[in-house]
């Protein structure tokens, strides 16, 4: 047995996008008919974190920055994997208790790769 459904059954959901819609439209709309319309130099400057910006954007820069942000979600994520371990650490047993030592095996080669080859030092 399965129910019917007619156009009027959606008749709400229709009426609830329109009238959001309409809300965005409507707002859009009056801010810009009665919001201020000052065009300065201070306005139409870039601006990024209250520093003012000098120089080229395309200039070259070091990219240990994203090496270590790279690791650190990598390793953040391996210790999310470690939760629901944790969680269920008696169900898991010693089969569950020998899986982790190997994973947590595996990121600790990984650790010492990383150590191994410099990456987090900044000189």
């Amino acid at each position: 047995m399965q129910a019917q459904s007619s156009a009027i059954d959606f008749l709400p959901i229709i009426f609830q996008v329109i009238v959001a819609l309409g809300f965005v439209v409507l707002t859009l709309v009056a801010t810009h008919l009665l919001g201020p319309k000052r065009k300065t130099a201070d306005k139409l400057e870039t601006f990024e974190a209250g520093i003012k910006s000098i120089g080229n954007a395309r200039q070259p820069f070091s990219i240990k920055y994203f090496v270590v942000a790279i690791l650190f979600v990598l390793f953040d994520v391996e210790v999310i994997f470690m939760y629901p371990w944790a969680v269920n650490f008696r169900a898991l047993k010693m089969d569950g208790m020998i899986e982790m030592f190997i994973f947590m095996g595996t990121l600790l080669l990984g650790f010492i790769y990383v150590i191994k080859k410099k990456v987090l030092d900044w000189n």
